[in-house]
């Protein structure tokens, strides 16, 4: 007896849950939960198709901008960057009025642009960031907050690896993309500072400025390590928008130019370290390539127990206010980003999501930078933000609740920055309209 796609959908997701409980690989837990459900559709025949339904997952050209933009963000984290970048920052803010937390989270800003990866971004920043709040007196909720929130920036600051498989699996510009996602990730810069500088004051804080000095030729002198990265990253971002490569050709360039100044700058002549660089990149590409993969894996299993169109259909016959849809997506991509990475819940949702924007009337662009702030919350949010798994572990002395406390007001001004953008869509929309025209 065959049944119902609801009630087919209720057994696929707890089989999924299930397995993630376990701790289980995202890619296997959704590459055998899809197998399960292909065998309640089609039976023991299905095997014939899946390993041709998972090389169709991945076999696009634009997929290789994805190791060329992950090799630039190993390249760059696997060496000193990070503490230039901050002790540039540090430099020129060191007798401003909470300065180093804004050092912080500039640093994380500019080091998510340099890679693209919000732990790698926590952990670089953190390492020296952390230490140092800490001994100026800063309290520990700020200090690890900051740092949390300010890793987050990675997949929404570009050049973004979300960005880029959400342009995919909805065929949408991956340079439009990027552009929108410009304005709102400054706009949760600024908020993130002025959330720690209020928050410092409330707690009584008083800040230290009487650290040292440094002249106007010290401050300059930090510059030219950290100068050659940023001139790579906006260097990277005008070939693509201005249409003189195509992304996989833009990362590609980008990815040997961050190679070569690194290899230059930190004298990294040795074999071993330029190893484990591509060893890094590799890891880390095998397993977004299998998330995606399997994830396709697991949409044709939903799309064969019609459990995908029973969705969208009782979605579509929804008679309600545009708006409360977009509340209710939001709520789902607010669940799904506590449990899942953002990878695997764009691959999953984004083809779903997508024919459903469109037809409400929003924006393609202006919803992936919901969506990504959306998946933003989820790295800092329990019980799998990673994030704050990267912080406490960077942080052992600081107890677990006060990383938690800290990070819990990022999360609300990340809600109230997607409050913001519902209410002004052009803070996402303008950049890329005024760059490469309406659509």
């Amino acid at each position: 007896m065959s049944l119902s796609p609801t009630l087919s959908g209720m057994l696929i997701i707890g089989l999924l849950f299930l397995m993630l409980g376990t701790g289980m690989p995202i890619a296997f837990a959704l590459g055998l939960t899809a197998i399960g459900g292909l065998l309640m559709a089609n039976g023991i025949g299905v095997f014939d198709v899946l390993a041709e339904t998972m090389f169709a997952g991945i076999a696009n050209l634009a997929y290789v901008s994805i190791p060329m933009f992950v090799l630039m963000g190993a390249a760059v984290a696997a060496t000193p960057a990070g503490k230039d970048l901050y002790e540039a920052l540090d430099r020129w803010l060191n007798r401003v009025p909470g300065g180093l937390v804004l050092s912080n989270i500039g640093a994380c800003a500019i080091f998510a642009g340099m890679t693209g990866s919000s732990p790698a971004t926590c952990a670089a920043i953190g390492k020296m960031g952390i230490p140092e709040m800490l001994k100026r007196g800063y309290p520990a909720s700020v200090a690890t907050g900051s740092i949390c929130a300010g890793g987050t920036l990675g997949i929404l600051i570009p050049p973004s690896v979300t960005m880029i498989v959400y342009g995919i699996a909805t065929e949408t510009s991956i340079g439009r993309l990027f552009l929108a996602g410009v304005m709102p990730g400054l706009m949760l810069v600024a908020m993130f500072m002025a959330w720690a500088l209020y928050d410092c004051r409330r707690k009584n804080f008083n800040f230290d400025v009487s650290g040292s000095r440094f002249t106007f030729g010290q401050k300059l002198a930090a510059l030219p390590k950290v100068t050659p990265f940023l001139i790579i990253i906006v260097g990277t971002l005008y070939v693509l928008y201005g249409g003189v490569a195509t992304p996989s050709e833009a990362a590609g360039a980008g990815a040997f130019l961050t190679l070569g100044v690194v290899i230059i700058m930190y004298r990294l002549f040795r074999p071993g370290p330029i190893l484990e660089i591509f060893s890094s990149t590799l890891r880390e590409s095998v397993m977004i390539m299998m998330i995606m993969a399997s994830a396709e894996l697991f949409a044709f299993a939903l799309s064969s127990l019609f459990i995908t169109q029973t969705v969208a259909g009782a979605i579509a016959s929804l008679d309600v206010n545009r708006w409360v849809l977009m509340a209710l997506i939001n709520l789902f991509l607010l669940v799904a980003g506590m449990f899942l990475p953002p990878v695997a819940i764009i691959v999953m949702s984004a083809p779903l999501l997508y024919p459903i924007i469109v037809s409400s009337g929003f924006d393609p662009y202006w919803f992936a930078v919901i969506l990504t702030i959306n998946m933003e919350i989820g790295l800092i949010t329990p019980p799998v933000g990673l994030n704050l798994f990267v912080v406490k572990a960077i942080a052992p002395q600081v107890p677990a609740q006060q990383v938690l406390l800290g990070a819990l007001p990022y999360v609300l001004l990340m809600m109230l920055g997607i409050v913001i953008l519902c209410i002004f869509p052009e803070i996402a929309t303008w950049l890329p309209t005024y760059v490469m025209g309406p659509l």
